[in-house]
């Protein structure tokens, strides 16, 4: 299996609960994220939850230490991500994580954003989180 990381499963990760615990296991089990995950991690961690950039840095500089070097966000990746949310009916945002991950070869996209047991082109769309109470 090869897995795909979207950024809530990084922001949970930082937090020390059951849903912390298990996007830990999760990355330390190694995957893909993508430039456009790290992104939106360090925009939500500085506007959302007001850390520091030194903070940011460090956790970034972890997840890093896990996961497969992440993907650049191309013109490939954007053109199949406009197809996506044309033929899809995803988000655009959405559309360029599974476009990503598809690109990545992967198939499974471990998210809570999205359709959780929805397939697209081989991609399973996970929650991992769903077993777990908020």
């Amino acid at each position: 299996m090869k897995a795909f990381f979207d950024t809530n499963v990084l922001i949970y990760a930082q937090e020390n609960s059951p849903k912390g615990n298990r996007a830990r296991e999760l990355l330390e089990s190694g995957g893909v994220l993508s430039v456009q995950v790290l992104n939106e991690f360090a925009s939500v961690s500085a506007r959302k939850q007001g850390r520091s950039w030194a903070d940011i840095d460090g956790a970034i500089s972890d997840i890093l230490d896990v996961v497969t070097a992440p993907l650049t966000v191309t013109l490939a990746v954007h053109n199949a991500a406009r197809g996506l949310a044309a033929g899809k009916g995803f988000s655009f945002d959405d559309a360029l994580i599974v476009a990503a991950a598809l690109g990545a070869g992967c198939d499974t996209l471990y998210t809570e954003d999205m359709q959780h047991d929805r397939t697209v082109n081989g991609l399973a769309i996970v929650n991992p989180f769903l077993d777990i109470a908020r």
